[in-house]
């Protein structure tokens, strides 16, 4: 692995990925740019200017490859960059085209007569190119352009530096050319067809003049030679379908991604609206609307996240009715939903820990995850884990943390522990439950007929049918999960030991040694649970699945106690 990477467009369309991806191979990475740049923490920015030769000493000493972006119009001043980096790297990466224009081809010839280790990369059509189409697709169903019958094989931007991280990171580059596709030979017109699959509405392509293309190109400040550049390229692609190669699985390992896979990640910037659970009033379940509400955007510290899915939590039935409103008031309407499960979709100013692509999972305390999106502070989610669907893994937060703070923070449970956890058979007993166990405590559980078979089934010592048995004693520690009568209440502190502690999330338990609390927000727990659900250790028990649609439904359900354990539901 070499010892520092140099990256230049480091924030640029392709150099932001490969920025991250070598973060992530465990390389040093350093930053070039003019300007200081938001970046990972584990980068070094530095600054320089590629027109400036003199300004990379910083930036190029101890680098052994750079990962060239020489974003000009002509070779000139390339050469004496190239010569600096020779004092110092053994191998540079130069991101070229397909086109390989005069300038490109240029360069080619001068990265390769520079004495370096070179590897050339030649992307065709960018998948990323879809974008210029954002603002006809948000506000109407048509793309009106030229040349739909222009025929590329888009390649994920994503690919692009993953091809560049092994040609950095490897062996067997040298002397390369590589020619990068993506999987599948698309027209433009299809392209924007696939696009409004991704949306949710169909969205057609219109053809237009490339007289009157060229209009607009320019009224929006386009050069004239890049403008007539475009449109001669595109009126060459119309002869048939494009090349494909396989370069990227050749070089990575893994298929190239499809233009499908790209539009999804990216449909949010195609939209203007999406889809939500929101009240408009407190009430019954019947307050709940499935409807079209604002796509919202990132602000500084937050990031966008495609929601895979959220949970239901019980309690979201008594702020729906308005039982909450003096200690969580919330401004109507209001997204309903704390659990999410995705991915990042963009990210706002002064993000470094994440990037678009990142599959995450988070507890967001002022709601919004019953919806396709929702804007998340940075700094509470965690990376989603690898070992359950991504779905699945929206069922953790909310209840995997209040299991943890139950049991480790307020009842000090721990091995040779004796716990009584009544209520197991909800969402949150069920992490309960195995959480003691792999601490080493004996667990009894109490569970109803219905959900007695999966508490034990989580590895429960012994479980309690409280309908028609009496409770056990001599316990050390009680954490009741359910709510309860005062009496209850009562019954169940009296089966602790001198010395004993009882916990409860609901109505505190008359004991010496009682607490009764409200879960925080904890991203470095979540953490922890998701290691241990990616280690084998901790199941995410899913009870049931549902569309976002049938979120109202639920409510009804939970309010007539027709409902166990976790529930999910997918926009």
């Amino acid at each position: 692995m070499p010892r520092q990477i140099l990256v230049t467009g480091a924030t640029g369309t392709v150099g932001r990925h490969v920025t991250r991806q070598l973060v992530e191979a465990g390389a040093g990475v350093r930053a070039l740019s003019r300007e200081p740049a938001d970046l990972p923490p584990a980068v070094e920015g530095v600054r320089g200017d590629l027109t400036v030769p003199g300004s990379l000493g910083a930036a190029v000493e101890g680098v052994e490859a750079v990962f060239l972006v020489w974003p000009f119009a002509s070779a000139e001043g390339l050469e004496p960059v190239l010569a600096m980096i020779a004092e110092h790297a053994r191998r540079v990466v130069y991101l070229s085209s397909a086109a390989v224009r005069d300038h490109e081809r240029q360069a080619e010839r001068l990265v390769a007569g520079s004495g370096l280790q070179w590897t050339v990369l030649r992307p065709h059509a960018f998948a990323a190119n879809a974008l210029r189409w954002t603002g006809q697709i948000r506000t109407g169903d048509v793309v009106r352009e030229p040349y739909g019958r222009a025929a590329m094989s888009p390649v994920h931007e994503r690919d692009i530096a993953a091809v560049a991280v092994r040609a950095l990171t490897g062996d067997g580059h040298d002397g390369a050319v590589h020619e990068l596709t993506g999987p599948q030979s698309l027209t433009q017109a299809e392209q924007a067809r696939v696009i409004g699959e991704a949306i949710g509405r169909p969205v057609r392509w219109e053809e237009t003049s490339p007289q009157d293309a060229r209009r607009s190109m320019l009224a929006r400040g386009w050069p004239a030679e890049a403008v007539d550049g475009v449109l001669r390229a595109q009126a060459e692609m119309t002869g048939g379908p494009a090349p494909v190669t396989a370069t990227v699985e050749r070089v990575t390992g893994s298929a190239a991604r499809t233009f499908r896979s790209w539009a999804a990640e990216h449909a949010h910037a195609f939209r203007a609206t999406m889809r939500a659970a929101r009240i408009h009033s407190y009430g019954g379940p019947e307050v709940v609307r499935h409807e079209e509400a604002p796509l919202p955007s990132p602000g500084p510290g937050e990031v966008l996240i495609r929601v895979a899915a959220t949970s239901f939590n019980p309690s979201e039935t008594a702020l729906r009715a308005g039982m909450l409103r003096a200690v969580l008031p919330v401004a109507l309407p209001y997204t309903l939903g704390w659990d999410v499960s995705g991915t990042v979709a963009a990210v706002g100013s002064g993000v470094t820990g994440w990037a678009p692509g990142d599959r995450v999972i988070g507890r967001l305390d002022g709601g919004g995850t019953a919806a396709e999106y929702v804007t998340a502070p940075a700094d509470v989610l965690a990376a989603a884990p690898s070992a359950i669907p991504l779905a699945d893994a929206a069922a953790i937060p909310v209840a995997g943390l209040t299991a943890w703070q139950a049991l480790f923070e307020h009842a000090q449970v721990g091995a040779g522990r004796r716990v009584l956890i009544n209520g197991a058979g909800g969402g949150v007993g069920g992490f309960a439950v195995q959480l003691a166990r792999h601490a080493g405590a004996t667990v009894i559980a109490t569970a109803g007929p219905r959900s007695a078979a999966a508490v034990r089934a989580l590895g429960a010592d012994q479980v309690v049918d409280y309908t028609v048995e009496p409770l056990p004693g001599e316990v050390d520690a009680v954490i009741n999960l359910a709510p309860i009568t005062p009496d209850a209440a009562a019954e169940l502190a009296a089966l602790l030991r001198p010395g004993g502690v009882a916990v409860s999330i609901t109505v505190p338990l008359p004991s010496p040694f009682s607490g009764h609390f409200v879960t925080r927000n904890d991203p470095a727990q979540l953490s922890r649970l998701v290691r241990l659900v990616d280690a084998g250790d901790l199941a995410v028990d899913i009870a049931e699945s549902h569309p976002l649609a049938e979120l109202a439904s639920i409510h009804h359900r939970s309010e007539t106690g027709r409902t166990r354990g976790k529930i999910i539901l997918v926009p």
